[in-house]
């Protein structure tokens, strides 16, 4: 293909990762109109049909998904070799993207950027709310965090933050109504806020372990959000118990507007770690993020 129909490719990869032209578009930063046409060109030059587009949606099709998967990594290796050259400036500059559930971003990613981001006027850093399992690499993102248990294995991991421990909370009013759970199936017999995942539509099952052995329990109750600081306003306001880290909980339950349940049977889990691709040269600016986020003791 001739070196000048190197955009057209770019404007196929937006669009098959993003799976909408105007995401693509604004990415792009071209009219979805504009982009609409390019692809079609390139469409009409290779003779095959890359993409299958509704009304509701936009997906590769098998020969596009072909060839998605065959160029895309190289034009992230372009990108990273080009973005590499901040590293012959004095200091590194270019944008790093990350994707976090807002429990991460709250107590670790902006906690730790604000005064690195602050030092480092040269680097920028675009953060999404998620709190679904996201695929970083159709998604176009640098680098994603999740607690430790769910890492992918093609994934380079790093510690971000320390364990965490999640317990089950709820105003003591709840009990003047409801008896006091001793064992986590209890549960089912309490009202409860649920936190439901963006990525699958269902609702979070409570993990606890007892004996050695994991745990998860579904629970019931007239109310459920994908925000966990929503979940701790309902609980607030007595819908019910909820389940959350205890750094969330602590300042309630200290001044007593909460209660703590099911103690033993909430042991601390492996923490947030950011994890990323290892088949490209990571960018001075994302080993500068990188290390600014890292954990330690």
């Amino acid at each position: 293909m001739p070196r000048e129909n190197t955009n057209d490719l770019r404007a196929f990869i937006a669009v098959a990762q993003e799976r909408n032209f105007t995401r693509a578009a604004a990415t792009l930063g071209v009219s979805q109109s504009a982009l609409s046409h390019t692809v079609r060109q390139l469409e009409d030059r290779l003779g095959v049909r890359l993409l299958t587009r509704t009304t509701r949606a936009v997906a590769p099709t098998e020969a596009g998904q072909r060839l998605l998967d065959g160029i895309a990594h190289h034009f992230e290796e372009i990108d990273a070799h080009v973005e590499a050259l901040g590293a012959l400036r004095d200091s590194p500059a270019g944008t790093v993207r990350l994707v976090s559930s807002e429990l991460g971003i709250s107590q670790l990613l902006w906690p730790k950027l604000l005064p690195f981001l602050k030092e480092h006027p040269d680097i920028n850093v675009e953060i999404t709310l998620d709190n679904g399992l996201n695929d970083i690499v159709s998604e176009g993102y640098d680098a994603g965090v999740r607690r430790g248990e769910h890492m992918a294995r093609d994934m380079i991991s790093a510690r971000i933050g320390p364990n965490l421990r999640y317990i089950v909370v709820g105003v003591p009013e709840i009990f003047d109504t409801y008896p006091w759970p001793e064992h986590p199936r209890d549960l089912a017999h309490l009202p409860c806020v649920n936190f439901r995942l963006q990525s699958s539509g269902r609702n979070f099952a409570w993990e606890f372990q007892e004996d050695g052995h994991v745990l998860r329990v579904k629970v019931e109750g007239q109310i459920a959000f994908n925000n966990i600081f929503l979940c701790l306003e309902a609980a607030l306001a007595g819908f019910g118990l909820t389940y959350m880290s205890v750094d969330l909980a602590e300042p309630h339950l200290r001044a007593g507007r909460l209660v703590q349940v099911l103690d033993a049977y909430c042991p601390a889990w492996d923490g947030f770690h950011l994890y990323y691709p290892n088949r490209r040269q990571a960018s001075p600016a994302f080993r500068a993020v990188l290390e600014a986020l890292r954990h330690r003791e």
